[in-house]
This record gives structure tokens, sequence and C-alpha cells, in this order.
């Protein structure tokens, strides 16, 4: 009988400890599971999720295709007035933008120096094979040719100078 007793024994604690390890494999997977879905909302809403949409319009400085790695079209629209970065300085106010669209970057490409309207979409950060800046261009509202001198009214002649 002594031999039995401890057998006896053993056996109940180890079905005393079976239910408490699935409980803690339950456990451990649901909270696994939790974290990994929050990961992936947060991961959506800071890359993916539209924070807001506008038009921005303004003189297209400028529209190239750099990039080390990922290569990105990136360009730069100046607007009209100024803003002061630090008391007693002006500065212009530039768009700084990209565009993930090829056909929309060479209309661009080729509009440099003119007044354009552009729909962009703004993110909370940005992805490197996005672009090097939070707003993306996806559309081109308008383009047109920069307005005439209103003093004159009529086209600037270029100065040409003469050879001797």
């Amino acid at each position: 009988m002594m031999y039995l007793y401890p057998l006896i024994n053993q056996s109940l604690y180890m079905d005393d400890l079976t239910p408490k390890r699935k409980k803690s494999r339950k456990g451990w997977s649901l909270f696994l599971g939790i974290v990994i879905l929050s990961l992936g909302i947060f991961l959506y809403v800071r890359y993916y999720y539209v924070f807001g949409t506008g038009v921005k319009s303004g003189e297209l400085n400028y529209l190239v295709y750099k990039g080390v790695v990922f290569k990105t079209y990136e360009g730069k629209l100046i607007q009209s007035g100024f803003r002061a970065d630090m008391p007693g300085g002006l500065q212009s106010n530039q768009f700084d933008f990209s565009v993930e669209d090829k056909e929309i970057a060479e209309r661009l490409m080729v509009a440099s120096g003119k007044m354009v309207q552009l729909h962009y979409r703004e993110y909370f950060a940005r992805l490197p094979w996005r672009g090097y800046t939070k707003f993306i261009v996806d559309s081109i509202i308008s383009i047109e040719e920069k307005p005439l001198d209103p003093l004159s009214e009529k086209e600037p002649v270029p100065y040409i100078r003469e050879s001797m």
C-alpha cells in the first residue's frame, strides 16, 4: 500500500496542473493575438490611412525623379505670399510633394514654371517607396500659363546681350 500511495498522490497532482497549462496557453495566445491586431491597426493608420486631402495652387518650381534605392518623383510648388519662420525673417511659402503616378509626373515635368492646381493626399508618416514627403499628389486640377505683368499687360521680353 505504501508503494501505491505515492503514485496515486502523483497522479492527482498531474491532473491539477494540466488544466492550468491549457488556460495559460489560451491566455498567451489571446494576448499575442491582441498585440498583433493592435500593431496591424497602428501600422495601417500610421502609413496607409489618408489623414487629409486638399488642393494647393502656385507656381511649379520643379519636379525631379530621384532616389538611391527607391526612385520617386519629388516636386516643389511655390505659393503666393510669404511666411515668417522666425521673427524679422521672411520666406516664400513652399509646398514639397511626391507623385506616385508616372503619367501625372510626366505632365508636371513639362509644366515647370507654370501656375498649377494640384490635388493631394496627406498621410501621418511617409514610406520610402511612396516618396520623401507625407504629401502625395494624386491628380492635376489645372495647368495655366503664368499671368502677364499687370503693369504692362504684355509678355515680358527677355534681355538679350548683344555681342561685340
